[in-house]
């Protein structure tokens, strides 16, 4: 029934009660935000392999299954084949790279800058070890610090902090905290030698990039912002940009004096939440409209949005780097986590996108976020046809760029982000962050929120 959902085993829909949805269906594996968004919307859990109007399902589907299954014209599926052109960190720089030298060679200098600019100084490795030891070498007087990151991993797995090149070598060690995070989950597991001696005779792509060492601080704290990107189709390239979002907050104040520390340098919760200070009900997280306010009352007007613009920049090139590899489907669709850090002088930098961000929800304002999210994805797709397909915002998106040009969300009405759930009072922000007015200015004290609109 439409109550239980069995995780990861598929979980198929019908609707009820709606006869705009009359002959919906759905399958999902997804037990949280997601399942109860669908519920709300009428649909219902049904046993069939095909017919269903969405499968909002795992990145192995689609690898598996996906070009041997015959869809429908109607039926949708929440990954696009080839995903991993834009999430994969070696084929997003690979792709970048590639549409920049393409500008270049085009005489599109303005363009060019623009992909150069979505993301800080990348190698692959070990494709490119020799350029990066170049570039160390030419870097290594300046006390230049690096950061290692796996490509397949997630949740800042794998990733550590480098200023000599013989340290490279550590990054195939796993960080106490994960080690800690494996052994609760499994305690009767234990480290085998032969594992670890095969592991590091096939070790995995990695990508290494110049670190941050000057990133924006709130409050004493690093943080890096999650915000969520919606294309419903590459040719032509459609992209909704969601206007609410959050920042990911560590809970250790920012040193350069220890690299070695993830919870100074890594703001994932799967790392955080192992903080003695880490407080569950907050979740280390601020919405992103009160991030700006504050950033309007202690920076300069006019580069906060000038920063904001740039985010959107960033959104569109790395999209654009990717557009022309990336195989159309008009079954397909990809609701994109994007990971922006943001340095000292206000300069957005692009650290991953995510093909499979996380809806499940740590607190209960996170919860109504990602339900409103989710809620208005659906609406876009318009399975009940309400759309004329002209409009430039549904819900919470606003359209971003379509038909080969950018669409609003540029101008001074437009950058402006507005939440559309209760946030936080002050009074909790200041002691969740401990904001104590550093940097120029205190926690805002005004929040301006909206309700959660639903077209049925």
């Amino acid at each position: 029934g439409p109550g239980n959902v069995r995780a990861p085993a598929q979980a198929r829909w019908l609707p009820a009660g709606d006869a705009a949805m009359e002959g919906r269906s759905l399958q999902v594996r997804l037990p949280n935000t997601i399942y109860d968004v669908l519920k709300s919307r009428g649909f219902r859990e049904t046993e069939s392999e095909l017919e269903w109007d969405i499968f909002w399902c795992e990145k192995d589907w689609i690898h598996d299954m996906m070009d041997h299954t015959h869809l429908q014209p109607h039926q949708k599926v929440n990954h696009f084949r080839n995903h991993f052109e834009l999430t994969r960190k070696d084929l997003m720089i690979k792709n970048i790279k590639r549409a920049q030298r393409q500008a270049q060679r085009d005489g599109q200098l303005e363009e060019a800058q623009k992909y150069a600019a979505c993301s800080p100084m990348t190698f692959v490795l070990p494709l490119e070890y020799a350029m990066f030891v170049e570039e160390f070498k030419k870097q290594q007087p300046n006390g230049t610090i690096w950061i290692m990151k796996p490509v397949g991993a997630a949740q800042g797995r794998g990733i550590f902090l480098f200023d000599k090149l013989a340290q490279v070598a550590n990054w195939k060690q796993k960080p106490s905290w994960m080690q800690r995070d494996e052994e609760q989950k499994n305690p009767r597991a234990a480290p085998n030698k032969g594992d670890d001696e095969e592991e590091k005779k096939d070790p995995e792509p990695y990508v290494v990039q110049r670190y941050l060492s000057d990133p924006l601080l709130i409050g004493g704290k690093k943080f890096d912002l999650r915000l969520y990107v919606l294309v419903t189709s590459y040719s032509p390239l459609t992209v909704w940009m969601y206007r609410s979002g959050f920042a990911r907050f560590s809970h250790v104040r920012f040193s350069m004096d220890s690299i070695s520390d993830p919870m100074v340098h890594l703001t994932n919760v799967a790392v955080q939440k192992h903080n003695e200070h880490y407080d569950e009900k907050r979740g280390g997280k601020w919405d992103l409209h009160s991030m700006k306010q504050y950033l309007l009352g202690c920076k300069d007007r006019v580069k906060v949005e000038a920063l904001f613009r740039e985010i959107q920049d960033v959104i569109i090139f790395s999209l654009l780097a990717v557009q022309k590899i990336m195989i159309q489907d008009k079954h397909c669709f990809e609701l994109y986590g994007y990971d922006i850090m943001i340095s000292s002088d206000l300069k957005p930098w692009l650290i991953e996108v995510n093909a499979s961000p996380s809806l499940t929800a740590n607190t209960a304002a996170d919860y109504s976020m990602k339900f409103a999210l989710l809620d208005d994805t659906l609406t876009i797709l318009d399975f009940e046809k309400y759309l004329t397909g002209g409009e430039s915002q549904v819900g919470g998106f606003d359209l971003l760029y379509r038909n080969g040009q950018r669409v609003g969300a540029v101008g001074e009405g437009r950058v402006s982000v507005v939440p559309r759930v209760p946030q936080q009072p002050a009074g909790e922000l200041a002691e969740t962050l401990k904001v104590t007015g550093e940097g120029g200015g205190a926690a805002p004290e005004r929040w301006l929120s909206t309700a959660t609109a639903r077209r049925r």
